[in-house]
């Protein structure tokens, strides 16, 4: 029997993290055949020297996995597909795949986003997808080089209503053996939402103002404006028939300050460094869709959205 085939796409702060922990796990077991998949020097440098992770379990290691590929193309009969990409590179990533996936193929998107399991099923409409969200404070520190220095990560997914009898069991057993934290839930959706409101709401207005974690949970008015916006997500989640806990805003800040206070977000870093591209879209955008769908008022999310937009016009 030949071995299953998982491939990682991104090897980012989070598709670097989990797929290290995967692929050392398998060094030793040779249980299957990893890929990953990267761009440009990241491409280059696991090529060469394999993936470094930096962090606080493990120290400083290196794995280097059975392949190293640039091009989504170059996938071939994959069982399993760990999406790890920058939300705005999502469709163009799943395009790429509808040419190489078949009909066994798992796709398990490591990625924050309310609307990450309908953005993929629209391009891809009949493969098994496992709605998941994230939880890892890590981030490249140089090429092929990842850095983390916070809790293990963690993910939390659930089956795909769509595809419920698929079998994915060897891959509970493969987050297992490889040992990463990880929490299978009957209905991820409000843990997904959770994260959604978190990244949401700090992202916007660090964004917006060009602050911080600790400047949002410690001036009133950035505070405030982060609250508006998780009141809106939470009406919204509320008519797609997701109950977000009743004390979610609460522990939001009370996650967010546990952080350093000059953290940044990663919209902010992308939109203040000038970047060229952003998340703009799967934060501020999809809280505007899903309000207008649901005729729920947005007011807050909007002015900061515009707000957030003219400084992108007026960087370019």
């Amino acid at each position: 029997m030949s071995k299953k085939h998982i491939v990682v796409i991104g090897l980012g702060g989070v598709g670097g993290y989990f797929g290290f922990k995967i692929n050392k796990f398998n060094e030793f077991s040779q249980e299957f055949h990893i890929t990953f998949a990267a761009r440009n020097q990241t491409f280059h440098a696991i090529n060469e020297r394999g993936l470094v992770l930096n962090s606080v379990e493990m120290g400083e290691v290196i794995t280097k996995p059975d392949s190293v590929i640039e091009n989504i193309s170059d996938i071939i009969n994959p069982d399993l597909v760990l999406i790890c990409v920058k939300a705005y590179d999502l469709e163009n990533v799943c395009k790429q795949l509808q040419n190489v996936i078949i009909p066994k193929t798992i796709l398990l998107p490591l990625m924050n986003g309310a609307d990450i399991y309908d953005r993929i099923r629209k391009v891809i409409p009949t493969h098994t997808i496992l709605p998941s969200c994230v939880y890892i404070s890590a981030h490249i520190k140089g090429s092929g080089i990842i850095e983390h220095r916070s809790m293990p990560g963690k993910i939390i997914f659930g089956r795909d209503n769509a595809n419920p009898d698929t079998p994915i069991d060897w891959v509970i057993e493969l987050l297992q053996k490889s040992q990463i934290d990880f929490d299978l839930q009957e209905n991820p959706q409000k843990a997904i939402w959770t994260k959604f409101l978190f990244i949401a709401s700090f992202g916007l207005v660090t964004a917006k103002h060009n602050s911080s974690f600790g400047t949002v949970c410690s001036d009133p008015t950035q505070k405030q404006e982060a609250e508006n916006i998780m009141n809106e997500i939470k009406a919204i989640a509320y008519a797609r028939g997701i109950v977000l806990d009743e004390n979610v805003n609460e522990n939001t800040f009370k996650i967010a300050s546990s952080f350093p206070f000059e953290t940044p977000s990663s919209i902010q870093l992308d939109i203040h460094g000038k970047k060229g591209v952003s998340e703009l879209d799967l934060l501020g955008g999809t809280i505007l869709r899903l309000g207008k769908e649901l005729a729920i008022a947005t007011p807050c999310t909007k002015a900061i959205f515009n707000e957030i937009t003219q400084l992108i016009e007026t960087n370019n």
